[in-house]
């Protein structure tokens, strides 16, 4: 009954120590273990197990304390809720534009839950996605010495650019910033612009990716269906591409044609040629199989809560690891086929250094590109003190993971018979839709991007109908509108522009303009400005940042 009697709205004042997450009160005994039951989605979205969790009266109290922490200045701490007010703080999920999902549980203890390992994991996780297919066709793009140098380079820039984003919020003084995120820093800085701007080039990075993905799946979904047809019926059909023979056989789909084949394939056992050419007709990589996959996943967008896809987040450790061994298994068995030559190129082998380099380094923009949702995966850290060095080793694996897929498919592809040009935008390519071990692959992929794209399209739908609307469901016909809107450009990529390495550098050169080259770097001098601390070196070195990500963007338009 005691804790009844105090006011709602108290003045505060004394210890800064004592305030928490959204200006909410804590005692300093139970500080540590308070989480906040609410969180505004900007670019990470908080979503629930049910979301009926969330209760009216839960939604309401977090609208009342959002309003009373406008009243005064953000350095003003004259009104917050205390702590008998807030409801039990639920489970929340946290998701990368990426396309990864990580359950973050109520804190129990220090600062967040999470060990350094863990976090560690989870910012590998966030960080490995689609661009993994992509590394051995930029090594090839950019050469086999430069693709590796480019690689540690890239990932020490981007890993700095990052530190910078984490760093961000310490700057701004005498406002409590325990809750923004990186765009919320962004509008503190460029106001509107800044807050309007994050947006539009964190929906590039969401489309991209989502876009990405619809080619992908249909990709994976042909060879699947492919490889169970045959087997079912007990075909046997040879791709009429240039091949190696054996067990082992890998292909090159780009020597057929200017194209990569769809369905160009010989017959050579028993079965219905008639049903078989059926068969093919219906089931093709760009004409029918990227409409089929509408009928799966337009569904699915449009439910309200995605959050059971976010269950099988695993899929996505799995997939990587699965992909290593792959990778390790058929770099066994061919064997490594190297010859250096650093500006001459011949038959079967690319010059080790190219001026197709910047194709590389738009992938890896995207590769390593975890800065708009960094900070919110390091808050959970129950070491605050060892972010920086947490940070630095997952960056440090994440490369590690790219350079042993990508130097190893590079130096195994067999050269000769076949060019090192063969090497597809998807490594898996270069395998027939026969081979057990890649058809294990796209199905673990295909299941994995299946349950991923809902919650990228939720990710959307919140980012984008939330700003116009105020609520990432406003009615199902503006929900199906937009849905329509993202299925249809994926559709059409798929069936006209199946080019994912020129879909992954396009978008990640254009989102890693804004989130990795020039809001860290302009937000870094204009803070040490502020406070007369900014020198001549310090100006140089991050106008240098802006300039190679504005460089890189056009790059990718001329290559």
């Amino acid at each position: 009954m005691e804790e009844d009697t105090k006011p709602i709205l108290v003045p505060v004042g004394g210890d800064e120590s004592n305030y928490g997450i959204m200006n909410i009160q804590f005692n300093p005994e139970d500080y540590k273990c308070k989480r906040p039951f609410h969180v505004e989605p900007t670019n990470i979205v908080s979503v629930n197990d049910d979301m009926q969790r969330v209760t009216d009266e839960a939604s309401a109290m977090n609208k009342r304390i959002h309003y009373y922490s406008r009243l005064t200045s953000p350095a003003d701490r004259a009104l917050i809720a205390p702590d008998h007010v807030l409801p039990a703080p639920d489970e929340i999920y946290v998701y990368s534009p990426l396309g990864t999902a990580f359950k973050v549980d109520s804190c129990t203890d220090g600062y967040g839950k999470n060990s350094s390992l863990v976090t560690i994991f989870m910012i590998w996780n966030t960080m490995m996605g689609t661009s993994i297919l992509s590394i051995p066709w930029g090594i090839k793009q950019a050469g086999f010495t430069s693709g590796i140098i480019l690689i540690l380079l890239m990932g020490i820039l981007t890993l700095y650019c990052c530190y910078r984003v984490v760093k961000s919020r310490q700057m701004i003084p005498l406002t409590d910033t325990s809750n923004w995120e990186f765009p919320d820093v962004c509008k503190y800085y460029f106001g509107s612009f800044g807050q309007w701007s994050s947006l539009l080039f964190s929906m590039v990075s969401l489309v991209g990716a989502m876009v990405v993905y619809w080619v992908l799946m249909s990709n994976f979904l042909f060879n699947t269906g492919k490889f169970i047809y045959n087997f079912v019926h007990d075909i046997n059909v040879t791709d009429i591409v240039p091949g190696t023979n054996g067990s082992n056989k890998v292909i090159c789909p780009s020597a057929a044609s200017d194209h990569p084949p769809q369905n160009r394939t010989v017959m050579f056992s028993s079965g219905n040629r008639t049903g078989f050419e059926l068969f093919e007709e219906w089931w093709d990589k760009s004409k029918t199989v990227p409409f089929y996959l509408i009928a799966v996943l337009l569904p699915l967008l449009n439910l309200k809560s995605p959050s059971f896809f976010a269950k099988f987040n695993v899929l996505g450790s799995v997939s990587v690891v699965y992909l290593v061994f792959l990778v390790t298994v058929k770099a066994a068995h061919l064997g490594m086929h190297l010859e250096f030559n650093w500006f001459t190129e011949n038959e079967f082998f690319v010059p080790e250094f190219r001026i197709l380099f910047p194709q590389l380094t738009g992938v890896l923009t995207l590769a390593f590109f975890i800065h708009n949702c960094v900070i919110t995966l390091l808050q959970n850290n129950r070491n605050q003190e060892n972010n920086v060095r947490d940070l630095s080793i997952a960056y440090f694996l994440v490369g590690l993971t790219y350079l042993y897929v990508g130097v190893i498919i590079f130096a195994s592809f067999p050269s000769p018979p076949l060019s090192k040009e063969c090497i597809e935008q998807n490594f898996l390519d270069n395998f027939p839709s026969d081979d057990i071990m890649s058809f294990v692959a796209r199905i673990f992929l295909l299941f994995q991007m299946m349950t991923v794209y809902p919650l990228l399209g939720y990710l959307a739908r919140v980012q984008l109908l939330r700003q116009f609307f105020g609520s990432a469901y406003p009615s199902l016909f503006h929900v199906l509108i937009l849905n329509l809107a993202i299925v249809g450009a994926g559709v059409a990529t798929a069936r006209f522009y199946p080019n994912i390495g020129g879909i992954i550098r396009y978008s990640g050169a254009t989102c890693g303009l804004a989130f990795v080259f020039v809001y860290p770097s302009l937000i870094y001098m204009i803070s040490l400005h502020r406070a007369g601390q900014l020198t001549w070196p310090a100006l140089i070195i991050h106008i240098s940042i802006i300039l190679l990500g504005l460089a890189n963007l056009i790059a990718q338009f001329l290559l």
